[in-house]
């Protein structure tokens, strides 16, 4: 658990919850930020999974991109539309006029599907409506720490196929994104994964896009998978954060899963994102 303010001579940073997540509130991402300002992020990240920078102005995609490449390199989406002259931001925005949430409606680690799945998530909202549109967190360090002895180590041998056709074909296609001889990615990762940075060990399946575990049977796989999916998304695991225009969340795809909530139509929800590259889960 996170219990401690943290406070140095960069940043100041305050728990957002027990469990889970802190907000920072005194810098400026609209800007360049220094060495030292970066080593505070970098650290509070591996330590709280998901973090919220308040007090923010809208930046610019030339800016978030920039923001976004102090972490590594850039991960281009593999089927939302890319930004006009911007291919590294993916656009996020529901209104009366969408069909789905343009920001996932259920819990899962984004394009976990890839064979390097991105490492975290950089997302500004510019647009909120009155109320509702807030977004879930949940710590998976915590998943795999509730779990029995035995059912670790039965896991921690396993693993499981991530496949993304049958939820991206046709999810774009209202947006001009052509779907016609598009390939879709699929890879097969741990169920267990071991955090390449903290060295600890999280649960990595969600119901997007884990499809099987490989080497069971169909109903073996099926029987657990549907057990992790209820686990995952238990109370005590999670957040719920409620945004204010213009915040920037930042967080860990290797060890969060997140889901957005559609509870605002007709009103609009918007803004933008960047995703940084990650490496093969082990």
């Amino acid at each position: 658990m996170n219990k401690l303010n943290v406070m140095n001579n960069f940043l100041n940073i305050k728990p957002y919850a027990p469990n889970l997540g802190a907000v920072i509130t005194n810098i400026d991402l609209s800007i360049d930020i220094s060495d030292a300002e970066l080593k505070g992020i970098r650290d509070a990240f591996n330590k709280f999974q998901v973090l919220f920078f308040q007090n923010q102005s809208e930046i610019s995609p030339e800016n978030h991109i920039k923001l976004g490449k102090c972490f590594g390199d850039l991960h281009i989406h593999p089927a939302a539309p890319k930004m006009k002259n911007f291919p590294e931001i993916f656009e996020i925005n529901t209104d009366k006029n969408s069909k789905i949430a343009n920001g996932a409606e259920d819990f899962h680690s984004d394009v976990s599907c890839d064979i390097e799945p991105p490492l975290g998530t950089m997302l500004q909202l510019h647009v909120l409506p009155e109320c509702g549109g807030d977004t879930m967190f949940a710590n998976m360090y915590l998943a795999y720490e509730a779990l029995s002895k035995p059912m670790q180590v039965f896991l921690g041998g396993l693993k499981a196929s991530h496949e993304s056709e049958h939820f991206y074909k046709g999810r774009y296609q209202n947006k001009n994104e052509v779907d016609r001889n598009k390939e879709y990615p699929s890879a097969i990762h741990p169920i267990i994964r071991t955090h390449p940075e903290t060295g600890k060990k999280a649960i990595y399946v969600n119901k997007f896009f884990t499809t099987r575990i490989e080497g069971l049977a169909d109903q073996e796989s099926k029987l657990i998978l549907d057990y992790l999916f209820t686990h995952i998304e238990k109370t005590e695991f999670q957040i719920r954060y409620k945004w204010n225009k213009n915040d920037m969340a930042f967080w860990d795809n290797r060890c969060t899963i997140h889901k957005a909530l559609w509870d605002y139509f007709p009103n609009e929800r918007k803004g933008r994102r960047v995703t940084i590259k990650g490496s093969v889960p082990y």
